[in-house]
């Protein structure tokens, strides 16, 4: 059994609620749309496919692989493409779908790089809006839910590559964290 690094933030029903507040928000603004979402791994892809699953309009899925974390818990300050998107998006309705805007860095980079493409509509959505290490000012359209401090792990959100797994999201023990006893 895994070793639960901190306190639930957020449980898996929490978490299923939100999700659905979401898909009948975005429903209403894409209704009629044929749209291209754009997850960016890893992060997002629970929250992509629980919101996908939500969805009642046309639409197809890509995926873009950008690093900016490396393997602490701070923002290395620049962008590491690591895999691209391959469908193309001119003309398209495009909605980038985010696990966490943090500093604003990595979504802000990707958003101006999809709107050099030619979209003919650009939105975003992120699970976590966290406000607190923000370096870039940026404004999800859709926000599952705003958090002011901490660093979180689970339902696709890691430390080093950990937690992912876990169905719930969760506060990490910073003091844990930082003396290396995860």
């Amino acid at each position: 059994m895994m070793n639960i690094p901190g306190t639930i933030l957020f449980d898996r029903h929490d978490i299923d609620r939100r999700v659905r507040e979401l898909a009948v928000e975005i429903n209403r603004d894409y209704e009629g749309k044929d749209a291209v979402l754009v997850s960016i791994l890893k992060g997002s892809f629970m929250f992509l496919a629980d919101l996908s699953r939500k969805l009642d309009f046309s639409h197809v899925i890509d995926f873009a692989r950008l690093a900016s974390y490396g393997s602490g818990s701070t923002s290395t300050g620049s962008v590491e493409i690591r895999k691209d998107i391959e469908i193309p998006v001119q003309g398209r309705d495009v909605l980038i779908v985010e696990d966490i805007v943090d500093t604003g860095i990595t979504i802000a980079f990707f958003a101006e790089r999809i709107r050099r493409r030619s979209p003919r509509s650009l939105k975003s959505c992120t699970l976590i809006d966290k406000k607190e290490r923000r370096q870039l000012e940026f404004v999800p359209d859709y926000v599952g839910f705003a958090v002011d401090e901490g660093f979180i792990v689970g339902y696709g959100l890691d430390y080093d590559e950990q937690y992912r797994c876990l169905p719930d999201i969760y506060v990490l023990d910073e003091r844990r964290l930082a003396g290396g006893g995860l």
